[in-house]
């Protein structure tokens, strides 16, 4: 990636706008995932795709500082997030990935269903997101 040497003011503020407009769409499709078309995988490819623009306008060593996560760590943790969640149907005597959901009177939203679709699509959000960065900024960071 390159260092920014001139100050692209207009480009910058645009990518945050952009960014953001990017980052409440793949919030939107994780949260359709689990009726309708979306969840984890296009929401983290999404949230990934977000965060690839801000190191391409930004340089990676301040977007390091500002998104300064563990990326490599969010791997396991996703990865144990779905395992757990799969073995919920295990664990009650039924099929690995047994979908349970309940609808529940939540404070703000009121009543809500939940389901265990949404925690694995958030180990999926997390596998994916991770694995996404990991591997661009590696290749960002290569001096080769």
């Amino acid at each position: 990636m390159r260092n920014m040497k001139t100050n692209d003011v207009l480009l910058q503020t645009k990518t945050r706008v952009v960014v953001f407009i990017i980052l409440i769409f793949s919030v939107y499709l994780f949260l359709a995932g689990h009726n309708s078309p979306g969840g984890g995988f296009i929401g983290g490819l999404m949230t990934a795709s977000a965060l690839i623009l801000m190191y391409l306008v930004f340089d990676v060593k301040s977007i390091r500082k500002m998104v300064s996560i563990n990326f490599e760590a969010f791997i396991g943790i996703g990865l144990i997030i779905t395992i757990v969640t799969g073995l919920i149907g295990v664990l009650n005597g039924e099929a690995y990935l047994t979908q349970y959901f309940d609808y529940f009177q939540l404070p703000i939203l009121g009543k809500t269903e939940l389901s265990t679709a949404v925690l694995f699509d958030l180990g999926i959000y997390f596998v994916v997101v991770s694995i996404a960065l990991t591997i661009i900024l590696v290749i960002a960071e290569d001096d080769a």
